[in-house]
């Protein structure tokens, strides 16, 4: 838990820094009516905030209120895309067409984006905040401590904001949902599709402290297995081709968790992993369908989806967020990839459900 304190900590520098240039802006008087994705380092965060902000259709909300909501999504990704589309979804139901505004922002992998989109949202005292991925939970939550966070895709609440002794709820402004599949019965997977596997490798990227915790759990099931392992994990995605060069040279299979490093590079991944015959377990479906033979997948629309539900309890019904458990998923598919595994000569059981191809 130091090392997440750690990281927490650097984000909350960075947000303060971060804070600093968005407070020379002026709140917003106005949104536009056209959704946009920016990269909130070009230009000063509540400017871009009232240039993003989105409106939908029209009707009536159950309060007679018009909500904005400030949505910071880490990087561009289908899993995160979906999430999004289902908090969208829920909340553009629940209040009524025309009664929210959405103000988008994607912050493109980069922590100091997440942090500069946030306090955008902040100085522009918005209504809600959904913060998508773990990075943009961080920020935002270090941004504010009044205005509503909400969180989607985030695996471990606890690991993310270093809260000790975790309940399963923070006790402060922010809740929302979890993208954690089973780690056990990834493992199970694992075993399953590969038993005479002696060495495992674990592949993620150590700046993304919910990568380490699901590292760590895999871990302890490849033990009560006696199966060997060893991490292997990159700072950025500089550092994959070389780590994943290494990975496939001295391992019968690896294992990444949901991670949004090796998601937004898994054809990098794939190959060098292909060509070596090395299959790849993979923590969710996106990355999946990008290296990996086979998955415990959620949906991601789906846990988008009850953020928005929570979103509505906090705004409409005065829930206390503080005191509002984090959701998980409620399904899981065992899911694989047809076209790699028919390269590698893999064959699957008929509980298995082909990832459609895109």
């Amino acid at each position: 838990m130091e090392n997440s304190m750690k990281n927490y900590k650097k984000i909350l520098s960075v947000v303060m820094t971060a804070a600093m240039a968005a407070s020379l802006a002026a709140c917003g008087n106005s949104t536009a009516n056209t959704s946009s994705t920016t990269d909130a380092a070009a230009s000063d965060a509540a400017q871009t905030s009232d240039a993003a902000a989105t409106e939908s259709g029209a009707g009536t909300s159950s309060d007679g209120k018009k909500y904005t909501i400030g949505i910071c999504q880490q990087l561009e990704h289908p899993a995160l895309d979906q999430a999004t589309q289902g908090f969208e979804d829920a909340l553009t139901e629940l209040l009524g067409s025309g009664n929210v505004t959405f103000d988008l922002q994607n912050a493109q992998g980069e922590q100091a984006n997440c942090a500069t989109i946030s306090n955008g949202f902040v100085a522009n005292n918005y209504d809600l905040i959904l913060a998508n991925a773990t990075t943009a939970l961080q920020c935002a939550a270090a941004a504010t401590s009044t205005i509503p966070v909400i969180g989607t895709s985030v695996t471990d609440y606890a690991t993310a904001l270093d809260i000790d002794n975790w309940t399963g709820s923070t006790g402060t402004n922010v809740s929302g949902t979890a993208d954690l599949a089973p780690i056990d019965q990834q493992e199970d997977m694992l075993v399953e599709l590969f038993p005479d596997a002696k060495n495992v490798g674990i592949l993620y990227c150590s700046a993304e402290p919910n990568s380490a915790y699901q590292a760590t759990e895999f871990e302890k099931a490849l033990d009560e297995d006696s199966i060997s392992y060893k991490e292997y994990t990159v700072s950025d995605s500089n550092d994959i081709a070389s780590v994943v060069q290494s990975a496939v040279s001295e391992c019968d299979v690896l294992y990444i968790p949901t991670d949004n490093t090796m998601a937004g590079n898994t054809e990098s991944i794939n190959n060098i992993a292909l060509p070596a015959g090395v299959p790849i377990i993979a923590g969710e479906e996106g990355i999946c369908s990008g290296c990996g033979v086979a998955t415990l997948s959620i949906s991601y629309y789906d846990i988008g989806y009850t953020a928005g539900k929570m979103a509505y309890d906090v705004l409409v019904n005065g829930a206390d967020i503080s005191t509002m458990d984090v959701q998980y998923a409620e399904n899981v598919t065992k899911e694989y990839n047809a076209d790699i595994c028919s390269q590698l000569g893999i064959t699957v059981s008929d509980d298995y459900t082909a990832i459609a191809a895109e």
